[in-house]
């Protein structure tokens, strides 16, 4: 049942917010995903506890999330050609049962005390290999679920709302866990947290959809991919766009210690103070997003929104006060948000449904694939210039490309009311 169906109007603005809610399956996928990436954040919580346990070693946890994300960027464009052939609800069903494995491993070897720091980082890899695979059939599967496309945009939305609710949870939970019963139970719970989705998966009723055939190789439908992605103006622009915000603008997350620390002479309590700045200003930023009735108005947001970004990023570089430093955090984490899941909204919107998952794939590429590269980039140049003077410079070139995407927001404004007119 549609929880708001039948309220008074003075909650028409929950409504709005939670339309997506309409949807069966996407309340199954919802209510799945809002048990499993709990456990996800208490197991990453708990994976790094362990190595600083084990190891000490600030360059070791470093490896760990590089061995999660840098999969990505070898794997999720050849991901996002099989998402356009294979049924996704299945492969998804067998990337979690995947990832549920790889916990139940993890406890296991922890709870025995075999565990050693290769075989965390070998496991780590595993993951970030599962999850390349799984985020374009992921990403792709939500319009298949939401039978609208003026409602498409509340269901991505209300999925990065889910997300950052995890990531406040999660860790204060996943520490509770680790002092309690310790690091390998935490594993275990994760893997237990994956059924939720799994049965979620199972218990949806999807009309079977009729894909057109596909002949030549993978390689071939890349390379189709990708020049359609490319000639198609309105979709260059935006995955360029986040290719910059993502290469420039996210490494900051990973020089947030040194910010807490030398800049603003703090300890791990900062650390919280600043991550919680950015997280809640990312979460009204998904909120605002799903509250959005008009499609037609994504395009105008996701400029704002990444000159927003770009700003308080550029704010957060310079600020040597603590006040100041969390207002632009609060601000940088609304810009960060509703930008990128705005233009992840426009690209799913705009592409062709034949095409979707090697689109979409291309986006996740420059949203996961492409930050660590810029985070060892901006760690290089840091030894230089200084922290500060590197996030500001790289805030810049966030700016720059944000002033240029406004040049070009018509020609996507136009070919999301050409798609909207014509349907999918």
């Amino acid at each position: 049942m549609y929880p708001f169906r039948g309220l008074p109007v003075r909650f028409d603005t929950f409504h709005t917010i939670f339309r997506a809610f309409q949807y069966r399956n996407y309340r199954y996928y919802y209510y799945g995903q809002s048990i499993s990436l709990i456990g996800v954040w208490v197991q990453n919580i708990a994976m790094g506890w362990l190595v600083y346990r084990l190891t000490g070693s600030a360059l070791l946890l470093g490896t760990i999330a590089f061995s999660l994300q840098i999969p990505s960027l070898f794997i999720t464009p050849f991901a996002g050609v099989l998402a356009d052939r294979w049924d996704r609800r299945k492969v998804i069903v067998v990337t979690q049962i995947l990832s549920m494995v790889v916990a139940f491993v993890l406890a296991w070897l922890t709870l025995t005390e075999r565990i050693t720091v290769g075989m965390i980082i070998s496991l780590a890899l595993v993951n970030g290999v599962v999850l390349a695979f799984d985020t374009p059939f992921r990403q792709s599967f939500v319009p298949d679920i939401i039978t609208r496309r003026e409602d498409l945009s509340n269901a991505i939305a209300l999925n990065s709302s889910l997300y950052n609710l995890a990531r406040f949870i999660g860790p204060p939970v996943g520490g509770v866990l680790i002092a309690l019963v310790g690091e390998g139970w935490c594993f275990f719970i994760n893997g237990v947290s994956f059924a939720a989705v799994i049965i979620a998966l199972a218990s949806m009723r999807i009309k079977k959809i009729r894909r057109p055939p596909r002949f030549g190789s993978v390689f071939s439908q890349l390379r189709e991919g990708v020049g359609y992605a490319w000639h198609f103006r309105s979709i260059r622009y935006l995955i360029t766009l986040v290719a910059l915000s993502s290469f420039f603008g996210l490494p900051f997350q990973a020089l947030m210690p040194l910010f807490a620390a030398e800049i603003l002479g703090g300890d791990s309590q900062m650390l919280g103070i600043l991550t919680g700045a950015l997280g809640a200003g990312a979460l009204t930023g998904a909120f605002f997003l799903a509250s959005r009735k008009n499609i037609r108005s994504i395009p105008g947001i996701a400029l704002r929104a990444s000159l927003m970004f770009a700003l308080g990023l550029s704010v957060f570089a310079l600020s040597a006060y603590t006040a100041l430093s969390v207002l632009a955090l609060v601000v940088t984490g609304f810009g960060m948000i509703v930008h990128f899941n705005s233009t992840n909204t426009l690209i799913q919107s705009i592409a062709d449904d034949d095409k979707r998952g090697r689109v979409v794939s291309l986006y996740s590429l420059t949203f996961m694939g492409i930050t660590p590269l810029g985070s060892l980039l901006a760690g290089a140049i840091a030894e230089y210039i200084s922290v500060p003077f590197t996030v500001f410079a790289f805030s810049l070139v966030c700016l720059a490309s944000a002033i240029l995407f406004g040049k070009r927001v018509k020609t996507v404004y136009t070919s999301l009311v050409r798609k909207m007119a014509t349907g999918p």
